[in-house]
């Protein structure tokens, strides 16, 4: 029974939708193709570790997964979830009509539960672009996918409560995160002040005419100069970042991963105002 799955690919700050096609032969032997790294190789003991956990199994037969498109390398252990779905459907283990409607991604532990992984935002933004009704993935990535509109995002714990939500046996509560209150309500906020320099005149008065005339900034100096110190409180005399160009600037901390350790208030300050700024 061929099956297909969606999952997402991560290229710089752009994600490319995964078609992950499933399909079950007689005999015994399990391989993926699609130009795969050694990460998603090993997906299958992490699966069948996982599956096993949530009372079902890979079975004893010949399952070959196409992901396409097969010329775009697969990095990364994001994809151990929607193959296993994959296996699941392909197999006849569990059952889902709407697959279709679904993105999903997240790497699996061997007891089968979700770990987080990085690069959702773009994603998120990717499969409502393509017209997908919903995205699932691990329950600690969920407000970050959930800044995008019109897509329902739902977090799940384990593969268990997946694989009951896709058969209609148990609910999983949509995440959803109100952005431009979010946004609104912190668009000033900053986690350091221009104001707490003391001296370094000069290079204020650099750094205000840089912010005022949107030039580019280079600073050279000794370690404990000051530069680092200086430039995490250039944003806070730049002009007011769009909510459009804040979408923007936080995928590349979504992609990097560093919104995951992120506490819940540092994460609605950061996820909308963090900005970029090059030190040489």
């Amino acid at each position: 029974m061929l099956v297909k799955t969606y999952g997402s690919a991560v290229y710089g700050i752009h994600a490319t939708t995964i078609t992950i096609e499933v399909n079950v032969f007689p005999g015994v032997r399990f391989s993926i193709v699609g130009l795969p790294d050694n990460a998603v190789k090993e997906s299958q003991q992490r699966i069948d570790s996982a599956l096993r956990e949530a009372g079902y199994k890979i079975p004893g037969k010949k399952i070959i997964i196409n992901m396409a498109p097969a010329d775009i390398r697969k990095e990364g252990s994001a994809y151990d979830l929607p193959l296993a779905i994959g296996i699941l459907t392909a197999t006849e283990q569990m059952q889902c009509e709407n697959l279709e409607e679904f993105v999903i991604m997240g790497e699996l532990s061997l007891d089968g539960s979700l770990v987080p992984i990085k690069g959702v935002l773009p994603m998120a933004i990717q499969a409502r672009e393509e017209g997908f009704k919903a995205l699932i993935l691990p329950k600690e990535n969920a407000r970050e996918a959930a800044v995008v509109n019109k897509l329902k995002v739902y977090g799940a714990e384990n593969i268990s409560e997946v694989i009951g939500f896709l058969k209609g046996d148990a609910e999983i509560p949509a995440t959803e995160v109100d952005t431009r209150a979010e946004f609104y309500a912190h668009l000033n906020q900053f986690p350091h002040d221009f104001a707490d320099v003391k001296g370094q005149e000069n290079v204020k008065r650099a750094l205000e005419i840089a912010a005022a005339g949107g030039h580019n900034i280079i600073m050279i100096g000794p370690p404990g100069a000051g530069k680092t110190m200086l430039a995490k409180r250039i944003p806070g005399i730049l002009p007011p970042l769009s909510l459009q160009e804040a979408l923007e600037t936080t995928k590349i901390h979504s992609v990097a991963g560093t919104l995951v350790s992120f506490t819940l208030e540092d994460a609605k300050i950061q996820l909308l105002l963090q900005i970029y700024i090059n030190i040489c």
